[in-house]
């Protein structure tokens, strides 16, 4: 391996960011991409895909083979509020491969014995976020109905541009939701993104029906980065 590539993906790895590299097995030359590098024709095609999938594999471009060996940032789920909800998003979320993280400053809510095992943190959210910043490889999802402990989470995961943003409530309350946040100053492409009310389209009822269609939604987001319109590729 180059050093310089070497070099590259370590930098990119520690900063969370994704990479690739690229080696064309003709010759044996590699090259780092970084998500979001410009790779033109069919091999930008395989690249995207790989981006996304986060598998690595070989390639067959214009009669010439290219291994892409993908490296993806661990996927972080963080979650607003020690809700009934969050307990039984916890453990499908470890399942699916996703780190977990629950902030609720709320103390009678966020307690060890009722979250076993989980990272969590009973302070506010811009205290939490503040030691450990959001960022592109991170879902935020807000559950606890409580305009100072969701408002600003919601606020971070703008800035941050995570890769999905949900919020729990009635369609009514995320108008008044949205109001608020316009008021903060956020804009209104940003507020688009806010997938509200929060999940999969399911007909969820009951805390863990909920907890699935997060989750579900979560996965997808994270699996069609890049798409227009969401659609998970055939």
């Amino acid at each position: 391996m180059d050093p310089h590539s070497l070099k590259k993906l370590n930098a990119l790895r520690r900063e969370r960011q994704a990479a690739i590299l690229l080696t064309d097995m003709s010759d044996g030359r590699d090259r780092v991409i970084g998500e979001g590098d410009t790779v033109a024709g069919a091999l930008g095609d395989a690249v995207a895909r790989a981006f996304r999938s986060g598998k690595s594999g070989v390639a067959e471009i214009d009669g010439r083979d290219f291994f892409l060996n993908v490296h993806l940032p661990a996927p972080r789920l963080v979650v607003i509020g020690a809700v009934h909800i969050s307990q039984a998003l916890a453990p499908m979320a470890k399942i699916a491969g996703f780190d977990l993280t629950i902030i609720d400053p709320r103390t009678a809510f966020a307690s060890p014995e009722r979250f076993p095992e989980v990272a969590l943190h009973a302070e506010w959210p811009d205290e939490a976020l503040a030691r450990q910043p959001l960022d592109a490889y991170t879902a935020l999802a807000a559950l606890t109905h409580d305009p100072k402990i969701d408002d600003p989470a919601l606020r971070a995961a703008f800035e941050a541009e995570c890769f999905y943003i949900g919020a729990l409530g009635s369609r009514k309350t995320h108008a008044r939701r949205v109001e608020r946040l316009i008021d903060a100053g956020v804009s209104g492409e940003a507020l688009e993104r806010i997938d509200a009310p929060i999940g999969l389209d399911i007909g969820a009822a009951t805390p863990a029906e909920i907890a699935v269609a997060v989750l579900g939604a979560v996965i997808r987001a994270l699996r069609t980065r890049g798409l227009q319109g969401g659609s998970v590729p055939a």
